[in-house]
């Protein structure tokens, strides 16, 4: 749609000063016109009384107020089958009369029209070349083994930048520290060439390539033939985080043998060093035979490379390309993009029985002004007795897994399964499959635009530093108004510890059976993926440094089931199984997630009372207790529980700086300086020009409240005050035999007259120019001194 400004310009049929028929608006009506068409609440006639098919939120043109923050006010999240606001009424002039304007959005069981994600928003700074990067889906044919790791001891020696060629250099030249605007597409005009130009045919030397779609690769360096050395990007407006990679090469040669080395990692500790290998993907392969994503690299090691601080580490792998002049790519991991996630949506609401029973919504924008969508779930027919479940996923835009489990957990619930029907029918779901697409554009590992985790930005960002963490916050306090919230799940991924497990909220105040409840729920998980989900690696402790989380938030805000579900980067070494994780093993996840929820729900109270046997004596073998023995778990402390771990990947992150606050913590405004009068100024003179060498705070001179580190009070009348004894006074400001430094009888400095000191009458200090009481070289009337105040 045009900018309503061109419209307007051009005075046709479409122009909001006018409509069918000629007759020109007044300028009000003319501007709310234009207003309520940009935001796709217009009836127009030419449409035949039909509304156009524009979210609240979605922005249909250049409108000049339009914020990137999707509508929150109240109302905008509503329950399936609950009563939408009163209807909106809006002016039309032609008619003259006021007409009820329906909600363009509706409850499960109504028809919508379809939904697509607009065309992600990159940051200015960054450069986008304009092909489409997309994947086939591929399962191997059988598991993909751990391969045989290599030793520290084992890795080979690999020259540095210095001893090499810079073949490919991009680093997006930045206008701040800070993220300042977006745009479609990038950096507007020609693109730049970070690649070296190739000799001839003759040369071999690769073309790297990373200015896509969630790819990162800075910098390659070519130190051998075959041999490279890479450098990965820091998250935008960071200067860490760096393990996610995702990176195209070409000209590739079949039977050289190739070295990759990339030498900046930041985790001391990787999956890479226990049989991880990285992900390959063959253009030529996919087209010819079908092959995608498989899992290559010999020699795979993972070793300290630097002494420096912070060390940095390197991986490094071998391997030979499959085809002469193929295009290939190399990732950490099965990538899933904002634009997967977008052709995702539009294939549900392009599917009349799926999306019969899933409404998608604009949950927010993000920084940049890409979409956070929000997917409710249920059977329609209202939501009377129903409990809400919410999930969420790719907070941190590195662990993909995450995306393709919560993929999964979609297929599975809006399937015709029998087990998916139950479950529309006794829960509501709201969904959040992407809540940082920025950093998932941009190809981050952990942090947002805002150059900050935002899994530690729960309970204290504004909405505009963190807008999908808040909006979701806001939009489970909402729920928790209407109906329970049976259960929060937060889909991660782990890049050093195998299998899947969880981390679950543990209040050391909670009494025993809740304790034995927080564990039944990944109990029930392990049994149903014997071979995939890990019990024992599950953590319940909330540690200090995780309140910030999304888990602890919602379990602080009264969702009683809240986790995290931690999906490794590798596989599983679970059932007899060393192999790594496949798309097909990850989408499994989502359906063993529902198998869960309805065990865990189940009325029947045997496969809960069973559980929670089991729990109490996992509890009992872990504190060296004999089973059966009884006792309470609620004077236990969680640390006793369970050994000290590290957690999640995100105990690395650094924390949310002073300048996201919320306005329920806000800062003390700086006071301001009163103005003090002629009297009061005197007062703080002479006292500086008198006896001082005795420092305030010292043990004979106590800091009095509001008293200055000089030891010299702010005012005179705020010095009685203070030594005014009264029930609030301190104790050591009640003692009349502890005189100001100038009313002692022996004062420390000869300045002053013994003889009046003496007698408790003031002293007044020495002139500038003599002696005290000696006039100086100009002759001038002696003023008499201001009386000192004493302790009553």
């Amino acid at each position: 749609m045009e900018p309503a400004g061109r419209c307007a310009a051009q005075g046709g049929e479409g122009a909001p000063g006018r409509f069918r028929g000629g007759q020109v608006l007044k300028p009000y009506d003319s501007f709310i016109r234009t207003h309520l068409r940009f935001y796709g609440y217009f009836r127009d006639e030419k449409l035949g009384g039909e509304e156009t098919a524009v979210s609240p939120g979605e922005p249909s043109g250049q409108h000049p107020k339009a914020s990137t923050v999707g509508n929150t006010g109240p109302g905008w999240q509503r329950a399936p089958g609950h009563e939408p606001n009163p209807p909106r009424v809006v002016q039309t002039p032609h008619q003259g009369r006021l007409t009820p304007f329906r909600q363009p959005w509706r409850s499960p069981g109504e028809p919508q029209a379809p939904f697509s994600l607009p065309a992600p928003r990159w940051p200015v700074e960054c450069e986008v070349i304009p092909e489409t990067i997309e994947h086939i889906e591929w399962v191997p044919p059988k598991p993909e083994s751990f391969c045989a790791p290599m030793g520290p001891e084992q890795a080979l020696c690999t020259l540095g930048e210095e001893q090499g060629t810079v073949v490919y250099h991009y680093s997006p030249a930045l206008q701040g520290s800070c993220f300042t605007h977006a745009r479609v597409g990038g950096t507007p005009g020609p693109l730049s060439s970070p690649a070296a130009p190739l000799e001839g045919p003759q040369d071999t030397t690769l073309l790297f390539e990373s200015r896509f779609e969630s790819g990162n690769l800075q910098k390659a360096i070519k130190v051998g033939p075959y041999e490279y050395v890479l450098m990965l990007r820091p998250d935008l407006y960071t200067a860490k985080h760096t393990q996610w990679f995702y990176f195209r090469v070409q000209n590739t040669r079949q039977e050289p043998l190739y070295r990759f080395t990339i030498a900046n990692m930041a985790k001391p500790k990787s999956l890479y060093g226990q049989g991880l290998q990285p992900l390959f993907y063959s253009q030529q392969d996919a087209q010819s035979r079908g092959i995608g994503w498989r899992r290559v690299g010999t020699d795979v090691c993972y070793y300290r490379g630097s002494a420096g601080e912070p060390p940095l580490f390197r991986l490094s792998w071998t391997m030979r390309f499959p085809h002469d002049g193929d295009t290939c790519f190399f990732a950490a991991g099965y990538p899933y993009t904002y634009s997967d996630l977008g052709r995702y949506l539009r294939a549900l609401a392009a599917d009349p029985a799926r999306s019969w029973y899933c409404t998608v919504r604009v949950l927010c924008r993000s920084l940049a002004g890409n979409t956070v969508p929000l997917l409710t779930i249920t059977s329609p027919g209202g939501t009377a007795g129903k409990r809400t479940v919410v999930l969420s996923a790719r907070v941190h835009p590195g662990e993909s897994g995450g995306s393709w489990a919560m993929q999964g957990f979609l297929d599975f619930l809006l399937s015709p399964h029998e087990d998916a029907q139950l479950l529309r029918r006794l829960f509501v779901f709201k969904v959040v499959p992407m809540l940082n697409p920025d950093g998932v554009v941009v190809g981050n590992s952990r942090c947002s635009l805002a150059g900050r985790d935002p899994n530690r930005a729960y309970g204290k960002v504004l909405p505009g530093s963190f807008p999908g963490v808040w909006h979701l916050r806001a939009m489970v306090q909402r729920e928790l108004a209407e109906r329970e919230v049976v259960l929060y799940c937060d889909f991660h991924g782990h890049s050093r510890k195998n299998n899947v497990f969880m981390y679950g909220c543990d209040g050391s105040g909670d009494g025993t059976g809740a304790r034995l409840r927080q564990r039944v729920f990944p109990l029930m998980l392990s049994k149903n993926a014997p071979n995939k989900f890990s019990f024992s690696s599950c953590k319940f402790q909330v540690q200090k440094s995780k309140e910030g989380t999304g888990r602890v938030s919602m379990w602080r805000l009264g969702v009683s089931h809240s986790y995290t579900l931690e999906v490794a980067f590798s596989g599983s070494t679970l059932g007899g199984r060393s192999s790594h994780f496949s798309v097909e093993d990850l989408e499994s996840l989502g359906r063993l997630l529902c198998d869960t929820l309805l065990d865990f729900c189940d009325p029947a109270p045997a496969k809960l009372q069973q559980c929670l046997v089991e729990a109490d004596a996992l509890l009992q073998q872990r504190m060296g207790r004999e089973p059966g023995s009884g006792g309470s778990w609620s004077d236990v402390s969680p640390s006793e529980l369970e050994s000290s771990t590290s957690g999640s990947d995100s105990s690395v992150s650094d924390g949310i700086p002073d300048d996201f606050h919320s306005p329920s913590q806000q800062m003390e405004p700086r006071r301001k300086k009163q103005l003090q009068r002629r009297r009061a100024r005197n007062v703080l003179r002479r006292t500086k020009w008198s006896h001082t060498s005795i420092l305030a705070g010292t043990r004979r001179h106590p800091v009095l409240p509001g008293v200055q580190s000089g030891g010299v009070p702010l005012s005179l009348s705020s010095a009685r005050v203070l030594l005014a004894p009264n029930a609030m006074t301190p104790p050591w400001c009640q003692r009349p035999q502890a005189p100001l430094p100038w009313q002692h009888p022996h004062g420390a400095s000869s300045r002053f007259h013994g003889s009046r000191c003496a007698q408790g009458a003031p002293q007044r200090p020495e002139s500038r120019h003599g002696g005290a009481g000696t006039p100086g070289r100009r002759k001038r009337k002696r003023r008499q001194p201001w009386p000192c105040p004493s302790v009553p």
